[in-house]
């Protein structure tokens, strides 16, 4: 084999291998069910330690399903500390914030007034387009700091979409991070 052979084969292997991972990397971020609990196995250790007023969201006659079908499309929106312009990319609140508004919904702008909207479930009871909450990274906090909207149950499974710090908007099943800083799920829209 001639050393032309060896370098065009050499690079061919390495763009080969650089292909397959970044189409791995661009897919739907979820988190494998063999690591994720099912729901009827979480249940939330976290303690509100102070008083957040009720919230009522009237979220009309639009459905849960549009509402996460156009949250799903915002899926790979950069993260945003602060923002709720897809164009400059979002923090958690303000992905719920914007998906909401495209509605004429009006929502609370901060997680933490989120605490007391809705109906709370469980987390066995959710469905698609409930919204779950989450402590901050400090799952000692008593106070939400992050939240999502539910996309799917799938056998036991719950996968929800968010806006994280890490990869911006996407959509993640629960695993040991977020069971740690789950609070609750509250429930916005009626059920048909």
């Amino acid at each position: 084999m001639t050393p032309n052979m060896k370098y065009f084969l050499s690079i061919s292997l390495l763009s080969l291998l650089f292909f397959i991972t970044s189409c791995s990397s661009s897919r739907k971020t979820t988190v494998s069910k063999a690591v994720s609990p099912k729901a009827e196995d979480i249940k939330s250790t976290v303690k509100i330690k102070r008083n957040v007023p009720v919230v009522i969201i009237n979220t009309k006659n639009i459905s849960a399903d549009k509402v996460v079908d156009y949250a799903e499309k915002q899926v790979g929106v950069k993260y945003k500390y602060g923002s709720s312009k897809k164009e400059n990319g979002f923090d958690c609140s303000g992905f719920i914030t914007y998906v909401f508004s495209h509605f004429n919904i009006p929502v609370p702008r901060i997680s933490k007034d989120f605490t007391n909207t809705g109906d709370e479930v469980a987390i066995q009871n959710c469905r698609r387009g409930d919204i779950i909450l989450f402590t901050g990274s400090d799952a000692n906090s008593g106070e939400v700091g992050h939240m999502g909207i539910i996309t799917s149950i799938e056998n036991g499974f719950v996968n929800f979409i968010h806006a994280s710090t890490s990869k911006g908007v996407m959509i993640s099943g629960m695993n040991s991070y977020f069971i740690s800083r789950f609070v609750k799920v509250n429930r916005l829209f009626k059920i048909p």
